[in-house]
């Protein structure tokens, strides 16, 4: 019973910060169809950010309470200043081109914003554990959790919630929508396009930022940490479906705990499980468990 409760809290923990990154992913590309692998770099930015502010004010003897707003705002900087200058100063000007040069724009700027996190906070590697310290741990069915990772599944519930009142409860979720069907028969009706594609990028990042900044505590924040998360957003996206906020939810959830069944009972499959899953659904559910409609051509 303890080992099936650690399974089934390990992978929804799991399941949470990946879909608060995918999330971001996937509103990227249901709204501006743009499969954008820089998107891991909004995670690990957002992760660096909020362990390097949370350890100098920890330094510096303030409250370690502090950490939580550092998230938070850590998340929003990089999601407003990074989505800002990617999506104005480069993709605006791509829309136009074919999807594989966009793909390939964004894998170029993927490795430029990797080269300038080891400029920018060197080789060594960040531990922002105050945090999680500060919560201490629960004892749960036997077994002991740390709250702090209990908060994340919580953090994630917020974040599904959010997105589906913004697009149905809404007027911005109505101009999405819109867009999102017919972005020609958008701008005939008068929808600024090109504002809806920037703030849905920059929110698409903050997203991002939020995974990252909010997972820093728990791990050590090292180069390379945007590689991994985005591989499994990408099968998160694949499994639910491009441009669904539902299926990367349940992709997510999938992914999450087969993971952690597979790191506990056979490690040595870990990422196997999580691809053989990708490619199981894209035999039978190309485009995905829970893809968007899409419009019908006549």
């Amino acid at each position: 019973m303890e080992a099936a409760l650690t399974i089934l809290l390990d992978g929804l923990q799991f399941s949470s910060y990946l879909f608060i990154v995918s999330a971001g992913l996937t509103i990227i590309f249901g709204v501006m169809k743009i499969l954008n692998v820089a998107h891991g770099s909004f995670y690990a930015w957002g992760a660096y950010t909020a362990a390097f502010f949370i350890g100098k004010f920890s330094d510096m003897g303030l409250p370690d309470a502090l950490g939580f707003l550092i998230i938070v705002a850590a998340a929003i900087v990089v999601g407003v200043i990074l989505g800002f200058i990617i999506e104005q100063g480069i993709l605006k000007h791509m829309y136009e081109r074919d999807e594989v040069l966009i793909v390939l724009a964004t894998f170029g700027l993927f490795l430029v914003l990797e080269d300038i996190i080891l400029i920018a906070f060197g080789t060594d590697p960040y531990f922002a554990y105050q945090p999680m310290a500060l919560l201490d741990s629960v004892e749960l069915g036997g077994i002991t959790r740390d709250v702090y990772g209990m908060t994340l599944i919580g953090v994630a519930a917020v974040v599904a919630v959010g997105c589906w009142w913004l697009l149905n409860k809404t007027k911005w979720g109505t101009l999405l929508k819109a867009v999102i069907f017919d972005r020609e028969m958008g701008i005939s009706m008068g929808i600024n396009v090109p504002l809806v594609y920037t703030l849905t990028f920059i929110g698409g990042a903050i997203l991002g930022g939020l995974g990252g900044a909010y997972i820093a505590p728990t791990i050590s924040v090292a180069p390379g940490l945007g590689t991994e998360v985005i591989v499994l957003s990408f099968a998160v996206v694949v499994v639910g479906g491009m441009g669904s906020i539902a299926g990367a939810a349940i992709g997510s959830l999938i992914i999450g705990i087969l993971r952690a069944i597979a790191v506990h009972e056979l490690p040595q499959v870990e990422l196997f499980v999580v691809f053989a899953v990708m490619a199981i659904v894209l035999v039978f559910r190309p485009e995905g468990l829970f893809a968007p409609a899409k419009p019908r051509k006549i």
